[in-house]
């Protein structure tokens, strides 16, 4: 969209535009945080979904599914991009815990000393 206020005025007369544009937001922010490699299944399914919608927004006959289709991708990429999240915390935690134990080890032997 070239202006905000031309934006605003299409998704005011096709409100599909603002769940297609929303899903396509929540798949950009699940592939910035890396999430076809955490939750490629959920990830897939909202991409499909997505794709689905676009589909079903160009079609005369399709155009009232594309809302909810769109509003479904939005729904597996955010959820692809918490579990993306999710594992990523789990490791560094995992990391964390390793050095911890590393340092505990270290105290009670008086190596690096």
């Amino acid at each position: 969209c070239a202006t905000a206020l031309f934006c605003g005025a299409a998704l005011a007369q096709d409100p599909a535009s603002a769940d297609l544009m929303a899903a396509q937001q929540a798949v950009e922010r699940a592939d910035r945080a890396d999430a076809d490699q955490y939750a490629p299944d959920t990830m897939a399914m909202a991409r499909q979904q997505l794709e689905q919608a676009q589909r079903a927004a160009l079609d005369r006959r399709e155009r009232k599914q594309a809302p909810a289709l769109a509003q479904r991708a939005a729904a597996d990429a955010d959820l692809a991009r918490v579990q993306s999240e999710e594992s990523v915390a789990q490791a560094q935690l995992a990391q964390r815990k390793a050095e911890v134990e590393q340092l505990q080890r270290q105290l009670a032997t008086g190596e690096g000393r």
